[in-house]
């Protein structure tokens, strides 16, 4: 008796031991339907006057003034600080030379270089451009023209992108003067594209210089 117990207890753990193994294998596999295939459109953080699908950029850092300058430098120049395009334009935020004076930046070489420095110099750049369009701001923010909602941070970037007099040419004539810069980007791609972020941690200043 004792001998057929001995022989049949390494049977049952064999088999014991088939079974727990065959089980696990079920279990590591991913059901058809749970598997991803292919990117999934999702809902970009914005607020309700922009809130529709739209395709996620990196990074994606919604729509707090970091995100409004992370989105505006990946549309400007991917991201990148040490990058000058067919024009001449420089670095993550694509300022020309003429704009950097404006700041107090003489030194080409030196902004390349230097990523803090181009940090600060957008952050005075966007001061700037809100002390000179308060007014546009304080009238047209909230409104639409040609079927585009006005909101702070689009007319900022509009501004970046054309400058601010070209701003305020653009709203004060209810979207007819619409120019657009040597790649075919108008102002209302801009207004649009980037309306809705927070800006307000950004204080309008005359003539700020870094």
């Amino acid at each position: 008796m004792k001998r057929l117990i001995s022989s049949i207890c390494p049977l049952v753990m064999i088999l014991f031991l088939a079974s727990f193994s065959f089980k696990a294998e079920r279990i590591r596999k991913v059901p058809a339907a749970l598997k991803v295939e292919k990117p999934t459109p999702v809902l970009y953080p914005k607020n309700e006057t922009n809130a529709k699908l739209k395709e996620v950029r990196p990074p994606f850092l919604g729509s707090s003034f970091i995100g409004f300058k992370e989105a505006l430098a990946f549309r400007e120049s991917q991201g990148n600080y040490f990058i000058t395009n067919t024009l001449g334009y420089m670095g993550k935020y694509q300022f020309g030379i003429g704009t950097l004076q404006l700041m107090g930046v003489y030194n080409a070489t030196q902004f390349m270089n230097d990523p803090g420095l181009q940090e600060k110099v957008f952050h005075t750049n966007i001061a700037r451009n809100k002390w000179i369009l308060r007014r546009e701001i304080a009238a047209y923010a909230g409104k639409r023209v040609m079927g585009i909602t006005i909101t702070e941070s689009g007319i900022l970037a509009a501004a970046h992108l054309a400058g601010a007099g070209n701003v305020k040419k653009y709203l004060n004539s209810r979207g007819r003067y619409n120019v657009q810069d040597a790649y075919g980007t108008k102002i209302s791609d801009y207004i649009s594209r980037f309306s809705g972020y927070d800006v307000s941690v950004v204080s309008a200043r005359r003539n700020p210089r870094v």
